[in-house]
């Protein structure tokens, strides 16, 4: 398929459903295949990159490593070019089926090869940064001594023997962004045993992920809200906003299916609702309803997502370590299990600039900052700092020891928080906020960065600000809030959302039933396939 980009246009092979994983492996797998056929040795290689990969041959060899890749090019209408200096692009790739293709490359002591990739419609193309990286490994030492040098930094070693036995092993030991060993089955890939050390960052348990969810526009649920209509809470608390279905929640599915491959298992915690499109069956996902995890049932039905929050520990089977999403949190660009945990079990979280007023809890505090405050008394009575920060609103790292430990350890504002069936200023917000601080300051949680963006819906910029958010792909997590609208607003709001999730997640996830939906898709551009 011959796709448009902002350079000219390339030629990109469509896939059902081209992933970045998915685009990374099939670019590993042509190389090794082309080198196996040219009889040239070769080994996988332990790179920086978890979105490409890159695999180790002899610099004297390169003659047959050049002609080798040149008829690969040339069958499989793929691309050469040097990977990028410091995070930055060089010269655009060129088909590599030319000797002209070459010619520049000639000296380099890397190569990438790359094969695009779209999916239907080309809505989505994945590059060069999912390509594979032919290292040329300088001859060096002597003797018994002799080692093959390697052009650049890379996870495990910097020289191999010259002559070495070859193992092989599982691709997932190359990429953090698949998963675990022992998870799902992997292909074997051609290495040196010295890429096989195990390293200590690496991340080997088992993450878990978990959402709330609800169905605005589900009347029987509006009735049972209807029946605690006039309790006096901030207005906030039951705004319209709050509830409103923009179907965020199956572009959510779907951002953790490109971009978070790795998740073990997906919770969905619920009110007796699903999704309509939501493939139940699914062996990766499991819907909880909220009398499964509330030991106490005098409390539903519950409308207070502080009080949901304080029961998710509780869920059966849940992983120790687990990410937190609200629907409407979406990954933006791949992320592995080191950008939430440490090795060693402690959680990330990501502190945001906004603060939490210094001043009492008050009727008129909007819900966030009511919990915040109260989560700030708890926490400078047992532990005397006063915290001051909110959280970016990202995925959640959290411990469900932690998390059983703050139920025991302040019994009566979490049970409190846990009975009041909508947001109210005596709640407090323990997987958003308290989870973190506490851990924190039991040595069990660290401040870390994310590349993040919070977009509010009634913002008057937000069309510009999603446009270019489309175009450039650059966060690794992103909110799309509104908690002030009105109902006659979200209307407008629907149709420039739904176009725009469209346009960056347009691959249904295996979790999804074959629905088909009415409303009329308007175009988007589609991302730069250029790193």
């Amino acid at each position: 398929m011959v796709i448009a980009s902002r350079r000219g246009a390339l030629v990109a092979t469509l896939a059902p459903s081209p992933t970045p994983l998915f685009a990374r492996g099939e670019n590993l797998r042509l190389v090794c295949e082309a080198l196996d056929r040219a009889r040239i040795d070769h080994f996988v290689v332990r790179c920086h990159s978890n979105v490409g990969s890159a695999v180790g041959v002899r610099s004297d060899q390169r003659a047959e490593v050049v002609k080798a890749l040149s008829a690969l090019c040339a069958e499989e209408a793929g691309y050469v070019s040097l990977p990028p200096r410091r995070g930055r692009a060089t010269a655009p790739p060129r088909l590599g089926g030319t000797r002209r293709a070459w010619r520049r490359l000639a000296a380099a002591p890397v190569v990438r090869f790359t094969r695009f990739h779209t999916g239907p419609g080309g809505r989505l193309v994945l590059g060069p940064a999912h390509g594979c990286d032919i290292e040329f490994w300088e001859p060096g030492g002597q003797g018994e001594e002799r080692v093959l040098i390697a052009p650049r930094f890379n996870r495990t070693t910097a020289s191999v023997p010259l002559v070495g036995e070859p193992v092989r092993a599982p691709d997932q030991l190359f990429t953090r962004l698949a998963p675990a060993i022992g998870w799902q089955p992997g292909p074997l890939v051609r290495t040196r045993p010295e890429f096989l050390t195990r390293l200590p960052d690496e991340v080997r348990f088992p993450i878990d992920v978990v959402y709330t969810w609800v169905d605005g526009s589900d009347t029987q649920w509006q009735r049972r809200r209807a029946a605690l209509a006039g309790a006096g809470y901030h207005a906030q608390a039951a705004n319209a906003a709050r509830y409103a279905n923009r179907d965020e929640l199956r572009y959510s599915l779907r951002s953790l299916y490109m971009y978070a491959p790795w998740v073990r298992h997906i919770y969905l915690v619920t009110d007796r609702q699903v999704p309509d499109w939501l493939a139940v069956s699914h062996p990766g996902i499991t819907v909880v309803d909220h009398h499964d995890i509330f030991d106490d049932a005098s409390v539903l039905p519950t409308f207070n997502s502080h009080a949901i929050e304080t029961r998710l520990h509780h869920i059966d089977g849940l992983a120790e370590h687990f990410l937190y999403f609200n629907d409407d949190v979406f990954l933006g660009s791949p992320v592995t299990p080191q950008d939430f945990f440490l090795a060693n079990g402690v959680s990330k979280f990501f502190p945001s600039r906004a603060l939490i007023p210094l001043t009492p809890v008050g009727p008129g505090d909007v819900p966030v900052s009511a919990a915040g405050k109260n989560n700030r008394a708890l926490l400078e009575k047992r532990f005397g700092p006063a915290v001051t920060q909110k959280m970016k609103h990202t995925p959640h790292a959290l411990r469900t020891s932690v998390l059983t430990e703050i139920e025991k350890e302040f019994p009566d504002a979490v049970r409190a928080t846990m009975a009041s069936r909508v947001r109210s200023t005596s709640d407090i917000s323990v997987p958003s906020s308290l989870h973190h601080y506490y851990a924190f300051l039991t040595g069990r949680a660290v401040p870390a960065q994310l590349r993040y963006d919070y977009f509010d819906l009634a913002q008057p910029t937000i069309r510009a600000r999603l446009a270019k958010l489309l175009r450039a792909r650059h966060c690794q997590a992103f909110c799309l809030n509104d908690t002030v609208s009105s109902e006659h607003d979200l209307e407008d709001q629907l149709a420039l959302v739904r176009p725009f999730l469209d346009a960056y997640f347009p691959l249904p996830s295996p979790l999804e039933r074959a629905v088909t939906r009415q409303e009329t898709r308007q175009p988007c551009p589609s991302p730069s396939p250029f790193p």
